[in-house]
């Protein structure tokens, strides 16, 4: 909605860098779909250093694959948007560059988009979901919105301006809910081993 009020090329290239961003954000998407059910095995099983051990594979995995979608879209930019607008369009040139920017952008936040989505998959599997959805509260309109505002809207800086404030949402909101995986997976630990030694004994 804040990108729509700075006209029709701002909104175009908007359009063209989040189409793009959502691609690549589908295979953490579907990382994050499986670590919430081998998280939630292996905790239901009894077994918490296996539950941490596939958050931290699918970190690694979705994590990885997002550096390497930043690696491109920061070496071939123009060739990617290209492909969604015709050449025919005059509008083209200037929809390009912008978009251009715009993932570079989208390359920064890459990493944190796939972080944050695996997080909160891995704390589904730990049956944590009141805390995450607090910390994705404070990190989308606490920090990205206010963020985006001030510099889309008010130093002027347009859909630019509110990508950086959406890259600040996913970057906070990222490490709220890696630490909180890390936290709860480590605290489960002894928790359960305790749990064991009282069953045998």
């Amino acid at each position: 909605m804040l990108i729509g009020r700075f006209g029709a090329t701002q909104l175009a290239a908007h359009q063209i860098s989040m189409g793009i961003a959502s691609v690549t954000f589908m295979v953490p998407l579907a990382i994050s779909q499986a670590v919430n059910v081998r998280v939630g095995y292996y905790t239901g099983q009894g077994s918490p250093r296996a539950a941490r051990r596939a958050g931290i594979a699918a970190f690694a995995l979705g994590v990885g694959f997002m550096a390497a979608m930043a690696t491109m879209l920061l070496s071939i930019p123009a060739v990617i948007a290209g492909f969604y607008i015709t050449g025919a369009d005059p509008a083209r040139g200037e929809v390009i560059a912008l978009a251009v920017r715009l993932l570079t952008v989208a390359a920064f936040f890459q990493v944190f988009d796939g972080a944050q989505t695996i997080a909160a998959g891995a704390l589904r599997g730990l049956k944590d979901t009141r805390i995450p959805a607090v910390a994705a509260s404070i990190g989308y309109w606490g920090i990205g919105f206010p963020t985006a505002w001030f510099f889309g809207v008010h130093l002027g800086h347009g859909a630019l301006g509110i990508w950086w404030g959406l890259a600040a949402s996913l970057a906070a909101v990222a490490i709220l809910l890696s630490i909180r995986f890390w936290s709860l997976s480590g605290r489960l630990i002894p928790e359960i081993s305790q749990e064991k030694i009282a069953a045998t004994a």
